[in-house]
């Protein structure tokens, strides 16, 4: 990255995509009940300049949608020579990697995942101008796993914890359940007007809350994970520096977000053995030692702390371990602490010599 380790350079852009000149265009999707899938990709197109504030037409009716500029969600077809995004048709089997060169993941692209994989960039530099290629290409494939696949999954289908494998996505916002509650109940009676709620307006409410959730996700990614990389690659080229295994890692700053990058970076650097600890400082400047989970798991540990030093503290720590400083052992060995940088270091040496 060519940004410098720490620094944020991408702020959000001061002029609002929705602020500026409507569109003449219509979007097309199905009517009926509404999901998150087809709220988003209203919401996504309508960040970019052909569509913004494009008027909305819900039907299932082909005479209906035949005239309109873009459908997503409905009509059979994925075309985007013709704007047509649909996903339910036989046959289909189309995922985020499979045109770009990658590994095609397990998770089919609903409409908004075709919405995205065509108009994401867009979107993104919409809101984050200043993000030169590769910047954008590292937050438009983060914002599919951190935010987008989640909503593909549910809408297709896809378990998230498939017995005996790994988890296959994760879902961040609950945004599909929230979209679903903005749904007319079945018995739900407006008592200003004694009828039904208008489906129009709550799929608009839908829509604005699913642009709530990507931004969200997305300054998290632009102004945290992407300035964060840079330290992450510069500790794992510098491991040894730390520690000859080459099993440990420091980070010169703590609370950055470094667990993603670390698997990616890697596998780029063909690292071999993988890291087992990462040593950093907390807010009130305690150093910890940090067992690295297995890739795809929330509580596998590559290796964890000793089970004689877990769930004990202070003094009592420092005598089992024999070293000086030791703060606390998590009881399930994947945390540890100590008042010094040589004393956190020792706890993951003596960790990697007990394997």
């Amino acid at each position: 990255m060519s940004s410098a380790a720490g620094a944020n350079p991408f702020k959000r852009s001061k002029i609002d995509p929705s602020a500026q000149p409507a569109s003449t265009k219509t979007i097309g999707t199905h009517s009926g009940t509404f999901q998150a899938d087809e709220a988003l990709g209203v919401w996504l197109l309508r960040q970019t300049p052909t569509y913004r504030k494009a008027k909305v037409v819900r039907s299932r009716d082909k005479d209906v949608l035949g005239p309109l500029d873009i459908v997503i969600d409905v009509g059979g077809v994925y075309d985007h020579a013709t704007l047509r995004y649909d996903h339910h048709q036989r046959g289909y089997d189309e995922r985020f990697d499979d045109k770009d060169g990658g590994t095609p993941r397990c998770t089919k692209l609903s409409a908004s995942g075709l919405v995205y994989r065509h108009y994401g960039r867009e979107v993104i530099k919409a809101y984050y101008p200043d993000l030169i290629d590769d910047q954008l290409e590292l937050a438009y494939t983060k914002m599919y796993s951190s935010f987008m696949e989640a909503i593909d999954a549910i809408d297709t289908g896809v378990e998230q914890y498939p017995e005996g494998t790994q988890v296959l996505y994760k879902d961040r916002t609950g945004l599909s359940s929230r979209v679903s509650r903005v749904n007319p109940r079945w018995n739900e009676i407006d008592e200003s007007t004694g009828k039904r709620p208008d489906e129009n307006k709550r799929f608009e409410i839908a829509s604005a809350m699913c642009g709530e959730g990507f931004l969200s996700i997305l300054g998290q990614v632009v102004e945290s994970d992407i300035p964060a990389r840079a330290f992450v690659e510069q500790a794992l080229l510098s491991r040894k520096d730390v520690d000859e295994s080459g099993e440990i890692v420091k980070f010169e700053s703590g609370g950055l977000p470094w667990r993603s990058h670390l698997y990616e970076l890697e596998k780029i650097h063909d690292v071999d053995p993988l890291i087992k600890f990462v040593l950093y400082t907390d807010v009130a400047g305690m150093w910890r030692v940090q067992a690295v989970t297995v890739e795809g798991r929330g509580f596998e540990n590559r290796l964890s702390l000793p089970e004689e030093w877990r769930g004990v503290r202070d003094e009592d720590l420092a005598k089992i371990a024999s070293i000086e400083g030791c703060t606390f052992c998590h009881a399930a060995g994947f945390i540890g602490g100590n008042k010094t940088f040589e004393g956190a270091r020792e706890m993951a040496r003596v960790a990697l010599q007990k394997k």
